[in-house]
Protein backbone atom coordinates (compact mmCIF):
# COMPACT_ATOMS: atom_id res chain seq x y z
CA UNK A 1 0.00 0.00 0.00
CA UNK A 2 1.59 3.56 -0.48
CA UNK A 3 2.49 5.45 1.57
CA UNK A 4 -0.14 8.81 2.67
CA UNK A 5 2.09 11.87 0.96
CA UNK A 6 1.55 15.28 3.41
CA UNK A 7 2.03 18.71 2.00
CA UNK A 8 5.07 20.56 3.57
CA UNK A 9 4.24 23.65 5.34
CA UNK A 10 3.48 26.05 3.15
CA UNK A 11 2.14 29.72 4.65
CA UNK A 12 3.45 31.53 1.57
CA UNK A 13 1.04 30.51 -0.98
CA UNK A 14 -1.54 33.26 0.53
CA UNK A 15 -4.41 30.71 0.75
CA UNK A 16 -6.63 30.54 4.00
CA UNK A 17 -8.61 27.74 5.58
CA UNK A 18 -12.02 28.40 6.87
CA UNK A 19 -13.50 24.94 9.03
CA UNK A 20 -16.99 24.92 8.73
CA UNK A 21 -18.69 23.05 12.35
CA UNK A 22 -21.89 23.50 12.42
CA UNK A 23 -23.05 21.70 16.09
CA UNK A 24 -26.32 20.24 17.43
CA UNK A 25 -25.45 18.59 21.48
CA UNK A 26 -21.68 17.78 20.73
CA UNK A 27 -20.69 18.88 24.15
CA UNK A 28 -18.25 16.28 24.66
CA UNK A 29 -17.13 16.11 20.70
CA UNK A 30 -16.46 19.29 20.54
CA UNK A 31 -12.84 19.70 22.55
CA UNK A 32 -11.91 16.83 20.79
CA UNK A 33 -12.46 17.68 17.13
CA UNK A 34 -11.15 21.41 17.61
CA UNK A 35 -8.23 19.90 19.70
CA UNK A 36 -7.51 17.35 16.35
CA UNK A 37 -8.08 20.05 13.90
CA UNK A 38 -5.15 22.30 15.61
CA UNK A 39 -3.28 19.50 15.57
CA UNK A 40 -3.15 18.85 12.08
CA UNK A 41 -3.49 22.46 10.47
CA UNK A 42 -0.26 23.30 13.22
CA UNK A 43 1.93 20.33 11.60
CA UNK A 44 0.73 20.99 7.28
CA UNK A 45 1.39 24.94 8.45
CA UNK A 46 -1.00 25.78 6.72
CA UNK A 47 -3.36 29.20 7.57
CA UNK A 48 -7.01 28.30 9.44
CA UNK A 49 -9.88 29.42 11.04
CA UNK A 50 -12.41 27.08 12.82
CA UNK A 51 -16.04 28.42 12.79
CA UNK A 52 -18.24 26.94 14.95
CA UNK A 53 -22.27 27.07 14.48
CA UNK A 54 -24.11 25.85 17.17
CA UNK A 55 -27.88 25.74 16.57
CA UNK A 56 -28.96 26.10 20.38
CA UNK A 57 -27.98 23.18 21.82
CA UNK A 58 -29.74 22.19 24.95
CA UNK A 59 -26.83 19.81 25.88
CA UNK A 60 -24.13 23.39 26.82
CA UNK A 61 -22.52 22.94 23.19
CA UNK A 62 -22.35 26.66 22.90
CA UNK A 63 -20.46 26.99 26.49
CA UNK A 64 -17.91 24.36 25.53
CA UNK A 65 -17.24 26.41 22.20
CA UNK A 66 -16.81 29.34 24.36
CA UNK A 67 -13.99 27.99 26.58
CA UNK A 68 -12.25 26.79 23.91
CA UNK A 69 -12.26 29.87 22.29
CA UNK A 70 -10.30 31.30 25.30
CA UNK A 71 -8.22 28.48 25.36
CA UNK A 72 -6.97 28.57 21.65
CA UNK A 73 -7.81 32.20 20.73
CA UNK A 74 -10.40 34.01 18.96
CA UNK A 75 -8.27 34.56 15.42
CA UNK A 76 -8.69 30.21 15.56
CA UNK A 77 -11.99 29.62 17.00
CA UNK A 78 -14.49 32.00 15.78
CA UNK A 79 -18.55 31.56 17.35
CA UNK A 80 -21.58 32.20 15.11
CA UNK A 81 -24.48 30.66 16.68
CA UNK A 82 -27.76 30.49 16.08
CA UNK A 83 -31.05 30.79 18.36
CA UNK A 84 -32.32 27.04 16.90
CA UNK A 85 -32.19 24.54 14.09
CA UNK A 86 -32.18 26.26 10.95
CA UNK A 87 -30.72 23.65 8.66
CA UNK A 88 -27.36 22.07 7.22
CA UNK A 89 -27.41 24.46 4.15
CA UNK A 90 -28.46 28.12 6.11
CA UNK A 91 -25.69 26.75 8.37
CA UNK A 92 -23.19 26.77 5.94
CA UNK A 93 -24.39 30.32 4.16
CA UNK A 94 -24.25 31.65 8.37
CA UNK A 95 -20.69 30.10 8.53
CA UNK A 96 -19.46 31.65 5.16
CA UNK A 97 -20.72 34.90 6.16
CA UNK A 98 -17.95 35.49 8.62
CA UNK A 99 -15.46 32.97 7.23
CA UNK A 100 -12.21 35.20 5.75
CA UNK A 101 -10.46 31.79 4.31
CA UNK A 102 -10.64 31.50 0.58
CA UNK A 103 -11.31 27.82 0.73
CA UNK A 104 -13.96 25.96 2.91
CA UNK A 105 -13.61 22.19 4.14
CA UNK A 106 -17.07 21.64 5.81
CA UNK A 107 -16.89 18.28 8.47
CA UNK A 108 -19.17 16.24 10.99
CA UNK A 109 -18.38 17.26 14.37
CA UNK A 110 -18.90 14.26 16.02
CA UNK A 111 -15.53 12.54 15.17
CA UNK A 112 -16.93 10.55 12.04
CA UNK A 113 -14.86 12.75 9.74
CA UNK A 114 -10.82 12.64 10.94
CA UNK A 115 -8.96 16.10 10.43
CA UNK A 116 -5.44 13.89 9.62
CA UNK A 117 -7.37 13.49 6.23
CA UNK A 118 -7.36 17.18 5.82
CA UNK A 119 -3.56 18.12 5.00
CA UNK A 120 -4.84 15.37 1.82
CA UNK A 121 -7.60 17.31 0.60
CA UNK A 122 -5.26 20.23 0.22
CA UNK A 123 -2.84 18.41 -1.57
CA UNK A 124 -5.44 16.90 -3.94
CA UNK A 125 -6.92 20.53 -4.31
CA UNK A 126 -3.72 21.72 -5.38
CA UNK A 127 -2.29 19.02 -7.66
CA UNK A 128 -5.57 19.74 -10.30
CA UNK A 129 -7.00 23.44 -9.13
CA UNK A 130 -9.93 21.59 -8.36
CA UNK A 131 -13.19 23.53 -7.46
CA UNK A 132 -14.08 21.09 -4.59
CA UNK A 133 -12.42 18.10 -2.84
CA UNK A 134 -15.10 15.47 -1.99
CA UNK A 135 -13.94 12.52 1.07
CA UNK A 136 -14.94 9.01 -0.42
CA UNK A 137 -15.89 5.85 1.62
CA UNK A 138 -16.02 3.41 -1.75
CA UNK A 139 -13.25 4.27 -3.39
CA UNK A 140 -9.38 3.25 -2.74
CA UNK A 141 -8.69 2.51 1.17
CA UNK A 142 -11.75 4.34 1.61
CA UNK A 143 -14.56 2.69 4.94
CA UNK A 144 -16.96 2.76 7.20
CA UNK A 145 -16.45 1.24 10.50
CA UNK A 146 -18.86 1.12 13.96
CA UNK A 147 -22.25 0.93 11.42
CA UNK A 148 -24.27 -1.78 11.74
CA UNK A 149 -25.56 -3.76 8.69
CA UNK A 150 -28.70 -1.49 8.72
CA UNK A 151 -26.54 1.42 7.87
CA UNK A 152 -24.16 0.18 6.01
CA UNK A 153 -27.02 -1.27 3.55
CA UNK A 154 -28.79 2.06 4.00
CA UNK A 155 -25.52 4.12 2.78
CA UNK A 156 -24.82 1.73 0.09
CA UNK A 157 -28.04 1.76 -1.04
CA UNK A 158 -28.66 5.12 -1.05
CA UNK A 159 -25.32 5.73 -3.27
CA UNK A 160 -26.16 2.95 -5.36
CA UNK A 161 -29.97 4.22 -6.54
CA UNK A 162 -27.84 7.87 -6.78
CA UNK A 163 -25.19 6.73 -8.82
CA UNK A 164 -28.07 4.89 -11.21
CA UNK A 165 -30.62 7.59 -11.45
CA UNK A 166 -28.08 11.09 -11.46
CA UNK A 167 -24.69 9.58 -12.61
CA UNK A 168 -22.95 12.28 -10.79
CA UNK A 169 -19.30 11.70 -11.38
CA UNK A 170 -18.45 11.14 -8.20
CA UNK A 171 -18.36 7.96 -6.08
CA UNK A 172 -19.62 9.21 -3.01
CA UNK A 173 -22.58 11.63 -3.11
CA UNK A 174 -23.94 11.13 0.67
CA UNK A 175 -20.57 12.27 2.29
CA UNK A 176 -20.45 15.83 4.37
CA UNK A 177 -16.18 15.55 4.17
CA UNK A 178 -15.48 18.28 1.70
CA UNK A 179 -13.59 21.47 0.94
CA UNK A 180 -14.44 23.96 -1.55
CA UNK A 181 -13.07 27.03 -3.03
CA UNK A 182 -15.43 29.37 -1.45
CA UNK A 183 -16.99 31.27 -4.37
CA UNK A 184 -17.74 27.44 -5.86
CA UNK A 185 -19.45 26.95 -2.41
CA UNK A 186 -21.63 30.28 -2.44
CA UNK A 187 -22.58 29.45 -5.93
CA UNK A 188 -23.74 26.14 -5.10
CA UNK A 189 -25.50 26.79 -1.98
CA UNK A 190 -27.57 29.48 -4.17
CA UNK A 191 -29.20 26.92 -6.41
CA UNK A 192 -29.68 24.04 -3.81
CA UNK A 193 -33.00 23.74 -2.48
CA UNK A 194 -33.07 20.34 -0.74
CA UNK A 195 -32.63 19.45 2.92
CA UNK A 196 -31.44 16.75 5.80
CA UNK A 197 -29.30 14.18 3.89
CA UNK A 198 -30.29 15.06 0.05
CA UNK A 199 -28.46 18.80 0.83
CA UNK A 200 -25.00 16.76 -0.02
CA UNK A 201 -25.93 14.70 -2.56
CA UNK A 202 -27.45 17.54 -4.36
CA UNK A 203 -24.24 19.69 -3.76
CA UNK A 204 -22.14 17.40 -5.94
CA UNK A 205 -25.28 16.91 -8.98
CA UNK A 206 -25.03 20.90 -8.98
CA UNK A 207 -21.84 20.94 -9.53
CA UNK A 208 -21.29 18.83 -12.55
CA UNK A 209 -24.11 20.52 -13.81
CA UNK A 210 -22.00 23.72 -13.83
CA UNK A 211 -18.66 21.98 -14.89
CA UNK A 212 -16.81 22.25 -11.58
CA UNK A 213 -14.20 20.25 -11.57
CA UNK A 214 -14.03 17.73 -8.49
CA UNK A 215 -11.38 15.74 -6.90
CA UNK A 216 -11.60 12.79 -4.41
CA UNK A 217 -9.50 11.47 -1.78
CA UNK A 218 -10.28 7.86 0.10
CA UNK A 219 -11.08 8.64 3.89
CA UNK A 220 -12.37 6.02 6.85
CA UNK A 221 -15.98 7.46 8.57
CA UNK A 222 -16.36 6.50 11.84
CA UNK A 223 -19.48 6.33 13.64
CA UNK A 224 -19.76 8.58 16.16
CA UNK A 225 -17.90 8.39 19.75
CA UNK A 226 -20.64 10.17 21.20
CA UNK A 227 -24.03 11.21 21.21
CA UNK A 228 -27.14 9.39 18.98
CA UNK A 229 -27.15 9.34 15.40
CA UNK A 230 -29.51 11.65 13.99
CA UNK A 231 -30.13 9.20 10.66
CA UNK A 232 -34.28 8.02 11.42
CA UNK A 233 -37.04 6.63 9.39
CA UNK A 234 -38.07 10.48 8.62
CA UNK A 235 -34.57 10.60 7.14
CA UNK A 236 -34.52 7.73 5.36
CA UNK A 237 -38.00 8.79 3.52
CA UNK A 238 -36.99 12.70 3.04
CA UNK A 239 -33.88 11.39 1.09
CA UNK A 240 -35.71 9.12 -1.10
CA UNK A 241 -38.21 11.84 -2.06
CA UNK A 242 -35.44 14.45 -2.73
CA UNK A 243 -33.50 11.59 -4.74
CA UNK A 244 -36.65 11.33 -7.00
CA UNK A 245 -36.94 15.29 -7.02
CA UNK A 246 -33.44 15.66 -8.17
CA UNK A 247 -34.16 12.76 -10.77
CA UNK A 248 -37.09 14.94 -12.68
CA UNK A 249 -35.46 17.58 -12.19
CA UNK A 250 -31.83 17.87 -13.39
Amino acid sequence: MASRKTPQPNRESGDKYSVLLPTYNERENLPLIVWLLLKYFGESGFDYEIIVIDDGSPDGTLEVAEQLQKIYGKDKIVLRPREKKLGLGTAYIHGMKHATGNFIIIMDADLSHHPKFIPEFIQKQKEGDYDLVSGTRYQGNGGVYGWDLRRKLISRGANFLTQILLRPGASDLTGSFRLYKKKVLESLVERCVSKGYVFQMEMIVRARQLNYTIGEVPISFVDRVYGESKLGGNEIVSFVKGLLTLFATT
